[in-house]
């Protein structure tokens, strides 16, 4: 579902050449439930957005469901992750001025989707929040908040999703509630998901975990049956 070829991104800093990331390689098979973990500064982000095709690497390859996006124009990226990626960030990003339902279904109305309004209804019912697809986000507590971020994620039903550290804005307690969400959905729609974490308890729930430092590939474990 997802490879990553010897990736590697540096930024030019004034007469300097810094690389955040070096020679970084792994697959994650279809279905996967992987989490990226590693210090502050050890490119987990980074490396996000290569994976998603938000930014490209200096050298390397990222192959998304058999799509090289390193050849694809930004135009074909964004085509893409419309058709295939979903995303869930620790800010939640909803639209203030939308209700939880609305926002549901922007990205359904975005692809000409019909039975939007359906669709989004049965999302909210699924993470819990039949009764408050009419609230704005104001309205909602940050988990609440989370769970529409996840189900709008899913609206599309994506191949892939990948999370930028969807539980660093929750307590404990609601945090592994959504961590509960996305197994789930994960289990249950076979999506493949790329979780950022810098929650070790989380991490170890995941199938697999990546361990980044200093830009590099330090480990990669799966999960003890």
């Amino acid at each position: 579902m997802l490879i990553a070829r010897e990736v590697t991104r540096e930024y030019r800093s004034g007469d300097q050449q810094l690389s955040v990331l070096r020679q970084v390689s792994f697959e994650i098979p279809q279905g996967g439930f992987v989490a990226i973990v590693g210090p502050s500064g050890s490119g987990k982000t980074t490396l996000l957005g290569l994976l998603a095709g938000l930014d490209t690497p200096t050298s390397g390859k990222v192959i998304l469901d058999g799509h090289d996006l390193t050849a694809m124009s930004e135009n074909e990226r964004a085509k893409l992750r419309g058709e295939k990626v979903g995303f869930v960030f620790q800010s939640f990003q909803l639209i203030p001025t939308l209700t939880a339902r609305e926002n549901i279904q922007v990205p359904l109305e975005l692809q000409g989707v019909s039975g939007a309004a359906s669709r989004a209804d049965e999302l909210l019912e699924r993470v819990g929040l039949a009764n408050r697809g009419h609230h704005f986000p104001m309205q909602l507590s940050g988990g609440e908040q989370q769970r529409v971020a996840i189900a709008r994620a899913f609206a599309n039903s994506p191949r892939i999703l990948f999370a930028d550290e969807p539980t660093g804005n929750l307590d404990a307690t609601t945090g592994i509630r959504v961590f509960d969400l996305l197994e789930s959905l994960n289990r249950e729609s076979g999506s493949t998901i790329v979780l950022v974490t810098h929650d070790a308890v989380l991490a170890e729930r995941a199938a697999r975990t990546i361990r980044l430092s200093d830009g590099t590939v330090v480990g990669d474990t799966e999960a003890a049956a």
